[in-house]
């Protein structure tokens, strides 16, 4: 994951040099802008104030995503984490079919509620609305992507018949993430209306009971599989993500350090090296 920002490394040497070492999948977060005066805590600092400045210097993520998906060709694309209620869900479902459509299928859509009520506030969002919002916006935009002439009536999403293509290449949507604490509350939520979950820093390493907790709400959802569940790392700790997988963790998110592009690079080098990437690619002649 790249913490984007208008300065450092950009989204396409960060996305080519992941997939040029092997890593699966190339993640950017959102914020369309950052209120000065907020009355939101930040999950992190447990106050008002912010861990550091990029949240304020933030790019756009489709348009981060579109130009690493210009010089890519394997790797996955995805938002870790987007806020779609922050912007008109017909316009956004075709920004996301488009983007999935001349990646070759490769957009993984990874959600947020929004910790950030100020910044929510600011597009119109009501307060303690905010998860019935996200979920009509994905049930809209679901119906777009999926039907001929989709229609939607809600209360915050609202359309007549309509035509809308191109769909996204991925059927029957795009898979959606939901990054949020692992809480029954959220986990039902996600049983409802996502394809999995994605950690966050609060969880820690031990997530054995909150796995173990969605997989059971998927079941009594009637949902078919498992869940994907994304987990944030920190060092590439083999027992601990061997622990991981044999707990059905489908995919470990590495976040990228805020430094210039020459120790970006490097560190993802490093990064490819202990987790065995470089010299697969290597064997595989990638």
């Amino acid at each position: 994951m790249l913490f984007t920002s208008d300065r450092g490394i950009t989204p396409v040497a960060a996305a080519q040099a992941a997939e040029e070492l092997g890593f699966h999948a190339f993640y950017v977060p959102e914020h369309t802008h950052m209120p000065v005066r907020r009355e939101a805590v930040h999950p992190s600092t447990g106050g008002t104030e912010l861990p550091d400045d990029r949240y304020m210097r933030t790019l756009d993520p489709w348009v981060a995503l579109a130009t690493a998906a210009a010089v890519t060709h394997r790797i996955r694309l995805g938002t870790a984490v987007a806020l779609p209620v922050e912007h008109d869900p017909i316009a956004l479902a075709k920004t996301i079919a488009s983007a999935d459509h001349l990646s070759g299928g490769r957009v993984t859509l990874g959600v947020g509620f929004g910790w950030n009520i100020d910044e929510m506030t600011d597009h119109g969002v009501p307060r303690g609305r905010r998860r019935t919002m996200l979920r009509e916006y994905l049930e809209a935009m679901q119906a777009l992507w999926s039907e001929d002439e989709a229609s939607y009536d809600g209360e915050f999403v609202k359309f007549a018949p309509a035509w809308a293509w191109p769909k996204p290449m991925q059927q029957p949507r795009v898979p959606v993430l939901v990054g949020a604490a692992g809480t029954e509350k959220n986990f039902r939520w996600i049983s409802r209306s996502a394809d999995g979950w994605i950690t966050t820093p609060a969880e820690g390493t031990d997530i054995a009971d909150q796995v173990q907790l969605l997989n059971a709400l998927w079941r009594e959802a009637g949902r078919q599989g498992r869940p994907h569940v994304i987990a944030l790392a920190g060092k590439p700790q083999q027992d601990l993500l061997a622990r991981w997988s044999d707990l059905g963790v489908s995919e470990v998110l590495f976040g990228m350090p805020d430094r210039s592009a020459d120790d970006v690079l490097a560190y993802l080098q490093r990064l490819a090296g202990k987790l065995g990437l470089d010299s697969r690619i290597n064997e595989e002649g990638a």
